[in-house]
Formats: C-alpha cells, sequence, structure tokens
C-alpha cells in the first residue's frame, strides 16, 4: 500500500512538472507570466518619484511593487486554484481521476506542484525586475530569504484550499474570475497590500487583520524594504510570529473543510453530468 501511495505522489509531481512546462507554450498562460508582472512593475517604475509622508524611507514604487508579491501570491492561491478546479470539473478530468485507484490523490499532488511552479514564477519575474529598476527594494541576505521561503509556503497553504473550495462552488468557470475579483480587491485594499495597514482607519486595519493577504504583504515587506520601514507598521514590529500564527489557522481550517467539500464534489460527477456541463458550455460559445 505504501508503495502504491509513493508511486501515486511520484506521478503526480511528474504530471505537475509536465503541465508547468506546457504552459510556456500557452499564449494566455506566458501573458499571465509576463503581461501582468510587467504591468504592475511599470507601474511601479513610474510611481518611484512619489512619497508617502508616513513612509518617506521609500517610494510608493517601493510600496506597491512588494505589496505585489503578496496580492499575486493570493491570486494564485484563490483565483487560479478555483479556476482550474472548476474547468477541469467541466471537461471531465476530474472524472477520469476519480475512476482510476487513488487518482484523487495523483491529481491533487499534480496541481499543488503547478500551482506553486507557476506562483514562484511570477514571483520571481516581479522580485527581479524590482530589485533592478526600483528603488528602496533590497536584497535580503539568508534570514531574508529564509523568511520569504516561509511566507510562500504558508501563504499557498492559506489561500489553496480557499481557492478549492471555491472552485467546487462554481458551477460556470467563465464567470469564476468575475466572481472572485471584487471581494478580493475589496480584501486588497481594506488589508493595506500596497502600503502600510496603519494608514487605513482602525476598523478597516482590524477587518484587514483577519484575512491572510494582509499577513503576506507584510511578511514580504519585511524581507524586501529597508528596516527603517517598520516604523509605519502596527506596533513598530514586523510581527513574523503572528504573520505564521494566523496563516497557519488559515491553512489548517482550508485543508480541513477543503477534503470534504472535494469528496462531495467529486461524488457527484458523473459521465451524464460531464456531458450536460459540456452541452451548457458549446451553448456558451455560440
Amino acid at each position: 500500500m505504501r508503495g502504491n501511495t509513493t508511486s501515486v505522489v511520484r506521478a503526480g509531481l511528474s504530471r505537475g512538472w509536465i503541465e508547468y512546462r506546457q504552459s510556456f507554450t500557452s499564449g494566455q498562460d506566458l501573458f499571465a507570466y509576463f503581461g501582468i508582472s510587467a504591468i504592475f512593475v511599470t507601474i511601479a517604475y513610474f510611481q518611484q518619484d512619489a512619497d508617502l509622508p508616513e513612509a518617506s524611507q521609500v517610494s510608493n514604487g517601493a510600496l506597491m511593487v512588494v505589496g505585489t508579491l503578496g496580492f499575486l501570491l493570493t491570486i494564485a492561491g484563490l483565483m487560479s486554484v478555483a479556476q482550474v478546479l472548476a474547468t477541469e470539473r467541466e471537461d471531465g478530468t476530474l472524472l477520469r481521476a476519480k475512476s482510476v485507484p487513488n487518482g484523487m490523490l495523483g491529481y491533487l499532488v499534480g496541481k499543488c506542484v503547478h500551482i506553486l511552479l507557476i506562483t514562484v514564477t511570477n514571483l520571481a519575474i516581479v522580485l527581479v525586475a524590482a530589485l533592478v529598476l526600483i528603488d528602496g527594494v533590497r536584497m535580503p541576505g539568508a534570514a531574508g530569504w529564509a523568511t520569504a521561503a516561509w511566507v510562500l509556503v504558508l501563504g499557498l497553504l492559506a489561500t489553496a484550499p480557499l481557492g478549492a473550495i471555491c472552485g467546487s462552488l462554481v458551477s460556470n468557470p467563465r464567470t469564476a474570475p468575475s466572481l472572485l475579483m471584487v471581494p478580493i480587491m475589496g480584501v486588497t485594499m481594506a488589508s493595506g497590500v500596497f502600503f502600510p495597514i496603519t494608514f487605513l482607519p482602525e476598523w478597516a486595519q482590524t477587518l484587514g487583520q483577519v484575512f491572510p493577504v494582509y499577513w503576506l504583504a507584510l511578511g514580504f515587506r519585511s524581507v524586501f524594504l529597508p528596516e527603517a520601514m517598520v516604523a509605519a507598521e502596527i506596533g513598530e514590529s514586523w510581527r513574523h510570529l503572528e504573520t505564521a500564527g494566523v496563516l497557519g489557522a488559515w491553512a489548517l481550517v482550508g485543508l480541513v473543510v477543503a477534503p470534504f467539500v472535494l469528496r462531495s464534489m467529486a461524488r457527484r460527477e458523473s459521465g451524464s453530468r460531464v456531458e450536460a456541463a459540456r452541452q451548457r458550455a458549446m451553448q456558451r460559445a455560440v
């Protein structure tokens, strides 16, 4: 049994790597990698001459581009996972995975690897451009990179299960981005992703700290902005312990709830349901 599970995990890892490589042959995926990243970096570049009085150590551009790391991680964990899951439920991929022994395990491992790799790619593109083009973004040392790594991992663990839950509830994969973008943008603005949250009213600060996106942005600011910027944060602290605690709590809740939701969704899948979904998709295309 253990050997069978190991082989399934290996197959999932291989599948995730293959899907990642194939993404470089898709114009849509290439735009997601380079186009969206270029838009954020370009806006940040032209914001370098604008300073916030309360954060005069760095420009708006530096604050924005570092906040972009947290925003893109949130988008990857929530929106990308939800859209992929909804799409592959409609086209029958999920049903095929369900029909083979341990197929769902291999499917989930493959998706985790794929999402992790595309997220790291997106963040790396933005970060390299920021270090070269944006004044005020610092190159961290070994401890800083270690912090960035655990923020990345905990961030994906906190957001990806939520994306899976959302994807299981969305019937039309084409509506997933529009349905999720509005609440994501609302939470982003309330969480001070592109600027320290202390610039917001106290009620907004309290609300923003409930969600993972605030802690993702805070974690990345602690790594890539000058140490003096800690004065603009709540309690004049980067609050790494609280960051790990909140992200870990969201991850725990998501990892407990998501499997039940996914199993329930998988049990409902059948050939007739997939065919009906395909017919609806064809009608929408026409």
